[in-house]
């Protein structure tokens, strides 16, 4: 199955899985096997009940009523109260076992959606719009429940009703049971063409409100820079162009719909009508007896719901199957970074890049090429180079935020690919430029890499990081953050970020420009701090200012995807003329000599 480009209505187009998609969940039904049997028995029990009742009073019009027995009236009429109890308590049973199978289903499938999710790599979050998963993870799985739940159940009670119905209805009086099932005939074709054209409607439905939960999303997590630019009409008008798509293919799926029910309405009323007048005519002729005839019309409209629900199912059926085959596009999705199986204890954080190559999977330019890197346990290497040379790509390499194209990266002389991931990204810590908060307490969002932190470890993480602005918002540390920390400044996102990495004391820091957003004053005091953390620990530090720059023990210089020279600070200032104008600008050796004596002072 393939997945969108770039995960949205026009990348992704319908997908014809139908009852193949279906058919590929049931693994998540086995758990409810038992529960599923006894709601089958009861509900095809009910059946059978319920076209129990027509005849027992079948049984009384040409028996008691008829031979003027009123004595017999009673034990006939007391059997169908009987049968009518029995039925209702039949479906109260049915509907108790049905709600927790069908719930307990919609909720193994979310929860496995969502670890798969979570284990899939960057290259697919970044093509996929975060609102068609959201749509998936929810939209979809309640359509998938609806129809396990209401429309799988009666679309098999519906077809036996049915079935056995007009078998009745034909050992009755042939005649009128023909036509009944002559009626059939053209419902069968209607609804064949409706599922053909409603599958189309229906996955684009359920594609666009992915792409309008997406516009919703964007707009909310940028409501400053919309607010900023005064871009607020802009971006209503290309959120209403998404509803309004929505809008008018959800018009189109309703006509659709409309038009089949009407059908469904009009033909088994024209059939009554015909059975009606032929009935009659047979009881006037004694070919039909009127209990016969009355029994048959009870059964005949019996069949009124099984019929005019067919279009309601078959448009259930065909929302589940596309919601299915959308589900199924993520969980067919491989990640391209494949845990190993080895875990390493006690890891020193010898860090070493051999003839490391990347490039992005959807593109064959070479981001990174024969990239060589060795650091020793405890050494800091500042990573510099100009604007898209590389360094974030590089660094996001270490965690196996991607993986490496051609070459290795090693700890401790293992393949970092031969790692357990979570044994690796215990070892590794990366603080982002731009990091991510979590809508939840700042202690949680500290903790969130080593959740059993003692509170020292999380006090002593926030002073290294100059984060104790968190001790005077409103609630302290169990202060909520806002999503996506909009209610902080940047400065402050990235010390709580830092704070994080810090916190989980791992045996690699890897620091992807942490210090941008920090004024002078603070991003002193933090390297400061963090000269001592990154005394315990292999550090590469990704850097644009000498300041940042004197952090690490050896400097590499990244050009056009390569290292082409690794040495000291004051080295590479002295000997590169590319290495002294990226971070001088204006290649002034005076103002960089005084930038570094600033900070050693």
């Amino acid at each position: 199955m393939t997945v969108a480009t770039a995960g949205t209505a026009a990348s992704a187009p319908p997908q014809q899985g139908g009852v193949r998609s279906l058919w590929r969940l049931r693994s998540y039904l086995r758990p409810y096997v038992g529960s599923l049997t006894i709601m089958g028995t009861t509900a095809v029990t009910g059946v059978f009940v319920s076209m129990s009742i027509p005849l027992v009073t079948k049984a009384i019009i040409d028996g008691p009523i008829s031979d003027g027995d009123s004595g017999a009236i009673l034990p006939l009429g007391m059997l169908a109260l009987v049968l009518g109890v029995t039925e209702a308590a039949l479906i109260l049973i049915r509907r108790w076992i049905q709600a927790r199978a069908v719930l307990g289903f919609e909720t193994a499938v979310r929860n496995d959606l969502y670890r798969h999710m979570q284990a899939l790599p960057m290259e697919f979050h970044g093509r996929w719009q975060s609102g068609q998963l959201l749509s998936r993870i929810t939209t979809d799985l309640s359509a998938l429940r609806r129809f396990m739940g209401f429309g799988m159940l009666f679309l098999v009670i519906n077809i036996l009703q049915l079935t056995v119905v007009t078998i009745l209805l034909l050992n009755m009086y042939w005649p009128l049971g023909v036509v009944v099932a002559v009626s059939a005939v053209p419902m069968v074709m209607l609804s064949k063409r409706f599922e053909e054209k409603y599958v189309v409607v229906s996955r684009q439905v359920q594609d666009q409100q992915g792409d309008v939960a997406t516009a919703v999303e964007e707009a909310a997590v940028g409501f400053r820079a919309v607010k900023s630019f005064g871009r607020r009409a802009h971006i209503e008008q290309k959120f209403d162009a998404h509803t309004k798509a929505l809008f008018d293919t959800s018009i189109e799926k309703v006509r659709l719909s409309s038009r089949f029910w009407t059908f469904l309405e009009i033909i088994p009323n024209i059939s009554l009508v015909i059975v009606l007048l032929l009935g009659a005519l047979a009881v006037g002729r004694d070919a039909l007896g009127p209990g016969t005839l009355v029994a048959f019309i009870i059964l005949m409209l019996s069949l009124v719901w099984p019929i005019e629900s067919l279009g309601f199912i078959l448009a259930m059926a065909q929302e589940a199957m596309t919601a299915s085959d959308r589900v199924l596009e993520i969980f067919d999705t491989e990640s391209a970074v494949t845990p190993g199986d080895k875990e390493l204890v006690d890891a020193k954080g010898h860090l070493r890049l051999e003839h490391v190559d990347f490039h992005f999977p959807d593109s064959d330019e070479m981001v990174l090429r024969d990239v060589n890197l060795d650091l020793a346990p405890g050494e800091t290497v500042a990573i510099v180079g100009a604007t898209g040379s590389g360094k974030t790509s590089l660094v996001s390499l270490v965690p196996r935020l991607y993986d490496v194209t051609g070459g290795r990266i090693t700890i401790d002389g293992v393949d970092v690919r031969e790692l357990t991931l979570s044994s690796l990204r215990t070892i590794v810590a990366t603080a982002f430029e731009d990091p991510t908060l979590f809508s939840m307490s700042v202690r949680e969002n500290i903790a969130l890499g080593r959740p059993e932190a003692s509170d020292e470890d999380v006090c002593d993480a926030i002073e290294t990081a100059q984060a104790s602005f968190v001790y005077d918002l409103p609630w302290g540390l169990d202060t909520r953050i806002g999503e996506q920390g909009m209610s902080l400044s940047g400065g402050q996102r990235q010390r709580l970020a830092l704070a994080r990495a810090v916190l989980a004391k791992p045996r690699i820091l890897v620091l992807d420009d942490t210090l941008s957003a920090l004024d002078v004053h603070t991003e002193a005091l933090v390297e400061t701090a963090l000269r001592r953390v990154l005394a315990e620990a292999t550090g590469i530090v990704v850097a644009h200012r000498a300041s940042t720059v004197m952090l690490a023990d050896r400097v590499a210089l990244l050009q056009d995807g390569t290292i082409t020279d690794v040495g000291t600070h004051h080295e590479l200032l002295s000997t590169v003329p590319a290495y002294r104008d990226l971070l001088g600008g204006d290649g002034d050796e005076a103002t960089l000599e005084l930038e570094d004596e600033a900070v050693l002072r």
